[in-house]
């Protein structure tokens, strides 16, 4: 069953979520500037992602995306969905893995399904835990984990 807020103009309040519930965001494509662009933002120059003649004697044979940078579009493109605009007061955690090589040239999306949730009165909502996948464009898993979103309850 799809996350019921995607056509609203703010967010789900905690309440609002089902476990259960999923949706899948538009999908992104990896390109070398995003790669370039995180190496100068990061600091992250390792030769596997910034040096083709280096990568094409390496396993995979070409550049790899840095995990981090795949993971930050995964953020963006959560966003993108709408399920948690404004109606979220805190990121508290994740535990993620990164199961998969991303590349240069692949398309990327996120899945997103609520796993479980946690009411927190004392804070005005309530913690949602979401199982999220990012899916390169053959729908195989390259990064999961699970994420902890503290979300404001419904207005009285």
């Amino acid at each position: 069953m799809p996350l019921r807020s995607l056509a609203r103009s703010s967010g789900l309040y905690y309440e609002e979520f089902t476990p259960g519930d999923s949706v899948e965001s538009v999908s992104r494509t990896i390109t070398e500037a995003d790669i370039v662009n995180f190496a100068g933002i990061s600091g992250d120059y390792n030769l596997i992602h910034t040096d083709a003649e280096y990568a094409k004697a390496q396993m995979y044979k070409q550049r790899v995306a840095h995990g981090l940078l795949v993971l930050s579009i995964a953020s963006g493109l959560a966003v993108r969905l709408g399920f948690m605009e404004d109606t979220v007061m805190a990121f508290r955690g994740l535990n993620w893995k990164f199961v998969k090589p991303v590349f240069i040239g692949d398309t990327v999306r996120l899945r997103v399904t609520v796993e479980e949730k946690k009411p927190m009165a004392r804070l005005g909502g309530g913690l949602v835990n979401f199982k999220m996948e990012v899916v390169n464009q053959e729908d195989v898993v390259t990064q999961r984990g699970n994420w902890d979103v503290l979300c404001k309850g419904e207005p009285a």
